[in-house]
């Protein structure tokens, strides 16, 4: 191996280790840690023959990272990173290649869990390298942290940054549901690196990095990863059962801001429909509806859950996050010139 160069002639490596701040050695033992952890998915579809409709073969429609979770196989990305896939390739550090099937997904958190198929004779204590949980509890701004990634199969790759936030909200992508405690970071994550963890100076996961804030999708110094503490709820419900189960009235409701449209100086949350055999319905929640005239009946508004306002659907989804299957809640209806307090008994979303 070539000696390094330096102003006083070459010097050996461990000469130039020897030369590291604290601060750059630790960066690098995190890094090196692992990166073990951290895998590249492809999303493959079938492309159909535009003129036969025969489907031919399977092509890539769109990759991210992923973290291995445990030894039994398992590993963890975000749920758009393997929306519409056909197939799933997940390639491990040193370029092994395995196909993955779809454990189940977390829509609502950004959350998916892949199982991978590797060969029986394949020792998984000894090749998979499961990622150290840590917690997002007890997070500071201002606290270091270290992204990693493997973007568009270009090995892995680092940036650092710090939390610049705590407690953020961001909407689901992919249902619109409100995702809370979100952590923001300045550390720069890309497109590519959507699945991968976010670390701590002990190289423990704090979150699983889902998005960057921009109107074109490139970084613009404002990224967010789901905390860790939410990831493993969701992971260990879909490893047990194979879905995530949450609380549940059984309505459907008008968009938001409706209900000012329609009556004004009142808000709240417009109910269209209380679904048969419901939480909502066996409660008595009444659904918008037309009499036999045709004329439009408007349905309850849910203006309170259990002492808070409501006034969007993201201010409902938020208290039933804090909920739990079978609890009993209290909301407020507004039901004509009529204020009624119901009492509910939450449904599994089962």
């Amino acid at each position: 191996m070539a000696a390094l160069l330096t102003a006083g002639g070459p010097c050996s490596p461990a000469e130039a280790r020897a030369r590291l701040t604290q601060d750059e050695q630790l960066t690098i033992d995190v890094f090196k840690k692992n990166t073990p952890s951290v895998v590249y998915i492809e999303n493959l579809a079938l492309r159909r023959d535009q003129f036969t409709l025969d489907l031919m073969e399977k092509v890539p429609q769109g990759a991210g990272s992923g973290t291995i979770w445990d030894t039994d196989g398992h590993v963890v990305t975000n749920a758009h990173v393997i929306a519409g896939a056909s197939d799933l390739q997940v390639s491990l550090m040193g370029d092994e290649e395995y196909p993955a099937s779809v454990v189940g997904v977390d829509r609502d958190k950004d959350v998916a869990v892949l199982q991978l198929k590797m060969p029986e004779d394949i020792d998984k204590k000894k090749r998979l390298h499961p990622v150290t949980l840590g917690t997002s509890a007890d997070l500071q701004v201002g606290q270091r942290v270290y992204a990693i990634g493997n973007p568009y199969g270009l090995d892995h790759t680092l940036t650092t940054g710090v939390i610049s936030g705590t407690g953020r909200e961001i909407n689901s992508g992919n249902t619109g549901r409100p995702i809370e405690n979100v952590i923001q970071t300045d550390a720069a994550i890309n497109p590519g690196n959507s699945g991968g963890p976010l670390l701590d100076t002990g190289g423990d996961l704090i979150g699983i990095n889902t998005a960057i804030y921009s109107p074109s999708g490139a970084n613009s110094g404002v990224g967010f990863a789901v905390p860790v503490d939410i990831i493993r709820s969701s992971v260990n419900q879909i490893i047990q059962f194979g879905k995530v189960l949450r609380p549940i009235l059984g309505i459907s409701f008008a968009p938001d801001q409706s209900v000012e449209q329609l009556q004004q100086g009142i808000q709240g949350i417009l109910v269209l429909d209380a679904r048969d055999g419901s939480p909502a319905r066996l409660a008595g929640v009444h659904g918008t509806r037309r009499d036999q005239s045709g004329r439009l009946v408007l349905g309850d508004i849910i203006s309170a859950f259990n002492g808070k306002k409501v006034k969007t659907g993201t201010d409902l989804y938020r208290e039933l996050d804090r909920c739990t299957i079978g609890d009993d809640v209290d909301l407020e209806i507004l039901r004509g010139s009529e204020k009624v307090h119901l009492k509910v008994t939450l449904g599994s979303s089962s």
